[in-house]
């Protein structure tokens, strides 16, 4: 891994991997006081950046973490801010490079630096809160006092800047072990982790800056990182443009495949297949609903399907580039045959919803019969019913990827795209109004039409998540389903004129 710091905005590195960085640098000649000391000026100047001088009350812990808080406190003392310090613990009780910056907060030229006990009464008169009690690598609950402390924070709405990460928030997955305070700012160093963007650590991170404290471009010549937050730079190069000689077949004729009662589910799917650039799309569709699916638009090639033989026909169409099943389909026998066929061509598919559901009871059957470019794309009920995978979101979507050999999308605010390698992108700027009915089947057409363009299923999924989120951004309050293909070339331009 270079140390690059465009790629590192979006790389990210699990607790052992930072670790891992933290010994390399040492071995490269920075010490742990020096990167110590960089970081804690470093979080102090992103304070004096956004906030005017004012009462601040810096929480130290009783390792590293706290360290960075007493460098904070002495750093914002010089520039001349009311800082207080509170330590969970004793002074006894710090060792190495957090007791050495706890002495010099005690012995500063500016002023002597009073250390309180850690209580929820401290917070008293702050208008400010420095959390440095614990960072990314906790791996117990928080209780006790610290716990009481962090509910009075979040019972106060006093401003809170966390350090590393929000005290509580597991670096690796997110999750909140215990209680955890609601940051507006976190300062982190190194690299940013999984657990600034998997939920629930996700919501109370606030904004992430990730600042340079000087660790040495070799530190990181041992780390291959599998994990990225998802950003256009990722796969903006592979996105298809069209060429002057493009037509409708070489930008991908795609077929979405709809059912006969719950229609609106692939007519959304088709809609945002061509939006986002599908050359041609084709709804196959049960012979009772064509004039429903005939009437959503011109646009669209409504093919009647009756049958195991009607549909094998279809798909074998040489001109037909890929295939999205499962969007009101139904979880049926025929829907299941239709899945069979539809990887039995070797073609890019991608698998939502009915066509997830119809194996839960035989998850190896799918799994063995994906041999080509697949997406799966469940939401967490679909995922429970088709893995039964335990552990963080991002554990799970790796190991499903694994599992099935296909790239698998895990939804949610917080979506993972699993690769079946191993790499992974966390998808991040889903806004809430996505929570509406259709809206999963808008983006497993914005798949199909990538695909159907040519992207690699990785990419594309990437993109497609990328895509969804900003449009419902674009978009705003009121969202419904039918807005975010409408409303896609627009953002598509601002994607296209941005590099």
């Amino acid at each position: 891994m270079k140390k690059d710091p465009e790629s590192l905005e979006r790389t990210l590195l699990d607790v052992a991997e930072i670790y891992r960085v933290d010994r390399a640098a040492a071995h490269a000649g920075v010490s742990a006081s020096q990167l110590m000391a960089a970081a804690g000026a470093a979080a102090a100047r992103e304070i004096v950046q956004r906030w005017s001088p004012r009462p601040v009350l810096v929480l130290c812990g009783p390792g590293n973490n706290g360290g960075d808080g007493f460098v904070i406190a002495t750093k914002l003392r010089e520039k001349g801010w009311p800082v207080r310090v509170a330590l969970l613990g004793t002074l006894a009780n710090l060792k190495g490079d957090a007791e050495a910056n706890a002495l010099r907060w005690q012995s500063g030229d500016v002023a002597v630096g009073e250390i309180l006990p850690l209580t929820p009464e401290a917070l008293a008169g702050a208008e400010l809160v420095v959390d440095a009690l614990f960072g990314a690598g906790l791996d117990r609950s928080i209780e006790g006092t610290a716990r009481a402390v962090i509910e009075a924070i979040n019972a106060s709405a006093l401003p809170c800047v966390a350090i590393d990460v929000p005290s509580g928030v597991h670096g690796d997955t997110g999750e909140i072990l215990g209680v955890a305070p609601k940051a507006v700012l976190t300062v982190t160093f190194i690299a940013k982790n999984p657990g600034h963007f998997l939920l629930p650590g996700q919501d109370v991170a606030g904004e992430v800056v990730l600042v340079d404290i000087g660790v040495p471009a070799a530190a990181f010549a041992e780390i291959q990182p599998k994990t990225f937050a998802n950003d256009p730079a990722l796969w903006r190069h592979l996105y298809p443009r069209p060429g002057r000689t493009d037509h409708k077949y070489t930008r991908g004729h795609v077929v979405v495949v709809g059912g006969d009662a719950m229609t609106g589910a692939a007519r959304l799917a088709a809609r945002a297949a061509l939006r986002i650039g599908a050359g041609m799309v084709t709804l196959a569709s049960p012979p009772e609903a064509v004039p429903i699916y005939a009437a959503e638009s011109p646009s669209l090639i409504v093919h009647p399907v009756d049958g195991k033989k009607s549909f094998q026909d279809l798909i074998a169409d040489l001109h037909k580039r890929a295939l999205l099943l499962g969007p009101g389909n139904g979880v049926t026998k025929a829907t299941r045959g239709k899945v069979l066929a539809a990887l039995a061509t070797g073609l890019p598919c991608v698998l939502d919803a009915d066509a997830l559901t119809v194996f839960g009871p035989e998850p190896e059957t799918l799994f063995e019969a994906i041999a080509g470019p697949v997406v799966l794309t469940p939401h967490e009920g679909e995922f429970a019913r088709l893995f039964g995978i335990g552990g963080d979101k991002l554990t799970q979507a790796r190991e499903a990827a694994k599992r099935s050999g296909a790239v698998v999308v895990l939804k949610g605010a917080d979506s993972v795209i699993a690769a079946p390698e191993g790499q992974a992108i966390l998808n991040w700027n889903a806004p809430p109004t996505l929570a509406t009915a259709g809206s999963g089947d808008v983006l497993a057409g914005m798949i199909l039409g990538l695909l159907g363009q040519g992207m690699a299923p990785f990419e594309a999924a990437a993109a497609a998540a990328w895509l969804h989120g900003e449009t419902a951004k674009e978009v705003g309050p009121g969202l419904i389903s039918e807005d975010l293909p409408e409303s896609l070339p627009k953002v598509l331009a601002l994607l296209w004129n941005s590099h």
